[in-house]
């Protein structure tokens, strides 16, 4: 059994740009109004996935922004101000 998680551990899940991407390419493929009743259902439970992914992922990032602008036990909201020389 150990087998079997070693090889599921080694399947990369897609980083959220990659997610991103497939879930824009499942709109136009709905949009585009050529696909039928079960490839649209199939879609659709797809983007659903990919959002649930992608939502998570960006809740994870927003907890490690917070307690990283966290000083002295209190969480201030901090404004971005990007990397130095990029002009924001």
């Amino acid at each position: 059994m150990a087998r079997k998680t070693a090889e599921q551990s080694d399947v990369k899940e897609p980083g959220f740009e990659e997610s991103m991407e497939r879930l824009e390419r499942l709109v136009n493929e709905m949009e585009g109004g050529s696909l039928g009743l079960e490839e649209m259902m199939a879609r659709f439970e797809e983007g659903r996935r990919l959002i649930l992914e992608c939502t998570k992922k960006l809740n994870e990032v927003e907890r490690r922004i917070e307690m990283l602008v966290t000083k002295n036990g209190e969480t201030s909201a901090v404004p971005f101000e990007g990397e130095p020389g990029d002009g924001g």
